[in-house]
């Protein structure tokens, strides 16, 4: 296993799943979000930065490869992309634990984002009307998983998938 070893398909179409994989994944939070209603907490908003950092750099990854860079510039470009949905994971397990009363969430996590929809008047007074939801309570689940708990299977996937494809030879 060596981030110097030559690249092929494998960095290739991993680099360009892992960018729409991740899009689709954050993508799919922002559509909640603006079509569905559902306002994030401070958590939840947290949970998406390894996306909107891994996302370009999944991009380059696969540009990197389609030029045929140094191997240890895709590579690294996977290998980073692996460990920034690694720390994502970790949020969601954080932010799932918070949820089921595991262990206690951050002091300001009644922090939240305005609504999507702007229909006119006074801006402040309508950002100061929006009550952000507190990191305690789950948006909502499905199969038994919060937003956070699906976010810990989507990260753990694209980790897997980065990963693997920095290290194969």
């Amino acid at each position: 296993m060596s981030l110097t070893a030559p690249t092929g398909k494998t960095q290739t179409y991993s680099a360009a799943l892992l960018a729409l994989g991740m899009a689709g994944t954050v993508g799919t939070a922002l559509g909640f979000q603006h079509l569905g209603g559902y306002i994030p907490c401070k958590l939840c908003l947290e949970q998406r930065t390894p996306y909107y950092i891994g996302i370009p750099l999944m991009a380059l990854g696969f540009v990197a490869a389609r030029l045929k860079a140094p191997a240890i510039v895709t590579r690294g470009l996977l290998a980073a992309g692996g460990l920034l949905m690694l720390y994502g994971m970790g949020l969601g397990v954080y932010h799932s634990g918070v949820e089921w009363g595991w262990w206690e969430g951050p002091a300001d996590c009644t922090v939240g984002a305005p609504t999507s929809s702007y229909e006119g008047g006074n801006l402040l007074d309508q950002l100061n009307a929006v009550i952000p939801p507190s990191c305690t309570q789950a948006a909502g689940r499905f199969l038994g998983l919060s937003f956070a708990g699906w976010n810990v299977l989507a990260s753990a996937l694209w980790a897997a998938i980065a990963l693997r494809a920095a290290f194969k030879r």
